[in-house]
C-alpha cells in the first residue's frame, strides 16, 4: 500500500498520480490535503511518514510546491528515508543504494509526465539489499 499526502501546492499533481495508481491497480491511501486551499504541509509530511514508518504502508509520496518542505518533514520521523528527486535516476538510485521509503516531489520543479515516470521508478525498482548499502543505511538510523 501507497501512503501519499500533499500541501496546497502539490494538489494538482497529487490528483494525477492518484490517477496513475488507479489506472494500475495500486492500492494507495490519500492523507490529503483534499483542495486547492492553502496548508501546512507539515501535516501531510508527518501523517505519510508516520503510516509508512508504522508499517501501515511500504511507501510514501509527497508532494508540496518544491519538495523541499515536506521531505525534511518526513525525516524527521524515526525510520523514514525520505528522498527529494526530480529525475528518474535518482529515484531509481534512492532505492537502489538507500532504500529509500518515501518519496518527495517538488509540485513546481517536475512536470506531470516527469512526476509520473519518477513515482513509477521508484515503485518499481527494488532494493537489493547489498551489504555495503544495508551497513550505510543502518548507520543512518543509528
Amino acid at each position: 500500500m501507497i501512503a501519499i499526502g500533499c500541501d496546497h501546492g502539490g494538489y494538482e499533481l497529487k490528483g494525477r498520480i492518484l490517477k496513475y495508481l488507479d489506472d494500475h491497480g495500486l492500492e494507495y491511501k490519500d492523507y490529503g490535503c483534499f483542495g486547492p486551499e492553502s496548508v501546512d504541509y507539515p501535516e501531510y509530511g508527518k501523517a505519510v511518514g508516520h503510516a509508512v514508518a508504522a508499517g501501515e504502508a511500504d511507501r510514501g509520496i509527497v508532494i508540496c510546491t518544491t519538495g523541499i518542505g515536506i521531505s525534511i518533514t518526513a525525516n524527521k520521523i524515526p525510520g523514514i528515508r525520505c528522498a527529494l528527486c526530480a529525475d528518474t535516476v535518482s529515484a531509481w538510485l534512492t532505492r537502489q543504494h538507500n532504500d529509500a521509503n518515501v518519496l518527495a516531489l517538488g509540485a513546481g520543479i517536475v512536470g506531470p509526465n516527469l512526476a509520473i515516470s519518477i513515482v513509477e521508478t521508484f515503485l518499481n525498482t527494488p532494493f537489493p539489499g547489498e551489504e555495503k548499502h544495508a551497513r550505510r543505511i543502518s548507520q543512518i538510523e543509528n
